[in-house]
């Protein structure tokens, strides 16, 4: 079965190209067979050999084929990257180099650079949020998190694509569809410090609903007025945090 998924190619567009080296990209088997060969060639690893052999603490959090790590000396993040070049070769797989980076990161790369006057510390994405240094309500340090730039893009686009051809629907399904699509955004993005970006999304869709909508014909089909009444009579979920990481700190 698993050599059926590796042979069995990959559609671009209408014409269909074989696959003879690695997994199918976007393959229904490419996450699992990821996670059970990284477990070997890079979890396993990183636990019984890196983590031994450094000075401080270190740490991985790792989902498919993304992670990021974490190491209390740069000496040790600095070992670590040329290290994992040659592990991974190993195995015949490569690091991405344009997605990978060394960057100072938490409490005190963010004293450091107040001290410095370089302005606030890198920031990193990982699974399509922006992660970044700052500060709680009550001034102590934390990480936080926003829905990545390119993640908002891409979404926003998927949005004007499909509304753009959901168009001819009758408004009930329009709006359906629509509710479910803002719903599956928060689910997924709705986390501590997230809000503001998934207002903007809320605020994209809501534009996007009124221009495509005002397209279904020649004749123009809402005024403001009468688009804002009928969101009023048939309001669309709106952003809500479905998980707060840090309570009320």
């Amino acid at each position: 079965m698993i050599v059926r998924f590796l042979k069995a190619g990959i559609m671009e567009g209408d014409k269909w190209e074989p696959s003879n080296q690695g997994v199918p990209q976007g393959g229904s088997l490419s996450p699992l067979l990821a996670n059970i060969y990284l477990h070997y060639v890079l979890d396993l690893w990183f636990e019984h050999i890196v983590k031994k052999n450094c000075r401080g603490q270190a740490r991985m959090v790792r989902y498919c084929d993304d992670f990021v790590c974490c190491f209390q000396y740069k000496e040790d993040a600095e070992r670590f990257y040329q290290e994992l070049k040659g592990r991974l070769g190993k195995f015949g797989l490569e690091i991405s180099e344009e997605k990978s980076k060394i960057i100072p990161f938490g409490r005190f790369a963010e004293e450091n650079s107040k001290r410095q006057g370089t302005g606030p510390p890198d920031t990193f994405d990982f699974l399509g949020f922006t992660h970044y240094c700052s500060t709680s309500r009550k001034g102590k340090f934390r990480v936080k998190r926003r829905t990545s730039r390119k993640k908002y893009r891409a979404k926003v686009k998927e949005f004007r694509e499909w509304v753009r051809k959901a168009r001819i629907m009758d408004m009930e399904a329009i709006w359906l569809v629509a509710g479910k699509k803002l719903t599956g955004h928060y689910n997924y993005y709705g986390v501590t410090d997230n809000i503001h970006m998934m207002s903007s999304y809320y605020y994209e869709v809501i534009c996007l609903l009124f221009k495509w909508l005002n397209r279904r014909s020649q004749k123009r089909s809402f005024s403001y007025e009468e688009f804002n009444r009928y969101l009023e009579k048939h309001p669309l979920p709106t952003p809500k945090i479905k998980v707060n990481i840090y309570g009320h700190t």
